[in-house]
C-alpha cells in the first residue's frame, strides 16, 4: 500500500485545538448545501470542485486541515493540494465524526 504524503487527525483533536484557541485554517470542500446545513466554525469553504480555480486563498506555507462529510472529498483534495506542494492534514470521518461545536 502506498503511504500518503499528509498527515491525518482525528476530529476529536481539531475540536481540542479550537477549544484551547490554536489558529487553524479549516478548508471545508463539501458542496454548498452541506456546508449551510453546519460547519466547524471559522473554517473556510471551498467546494471541491472550485479548488483548482481558488488556490490563492491557501498559503502553501500553512497547514491546511481538510474536511469534507466522511472523509472521502478531502482524501481528493489533499492529494490533489499535496501534489502542489500544500502542506495538507485530512480530517478523518469527517463532520460524520465531528462532534464540536457547529454553526
Amino acid at each position: 500500500m502506498l503511504k500518503h504524503k499528509w498527515k491525518e487527525v482525528m476530529p476529536r483533536e481539531v475540536a481540542g485545538k479550537l477549544k484551547k484557541g490554536e489558529p487553524l485554517h479549516i478548508i471545508d470542500v463539501r458542496e454548498a448545501y452541506e456546508w449551510r446545513s453546519g460547519h466547524i466554525p471559522g473554517a473556510k469553504h471551498i467546494p471541491l470542485a472550485e479548488l483548482p480555480e481558488r488556490l490563492r486563498e491557501l498559503s502553501p506555507k500553512q497547514e491546511n486541515i481538510l474536511v469534507c462529510m466522511s472523509g472521502g472529498r478531502s482524501t481528493r483534495a489533499c492529494e490533489y493540494l499535496s501534489q502542489l506542494g500544500y502542506k495538507v492534514v485530512n480530517m478523518k470521518g469527517g463532520m460524520s465524526a465531528w462532534t464540536g461545536d457547529v454553526v
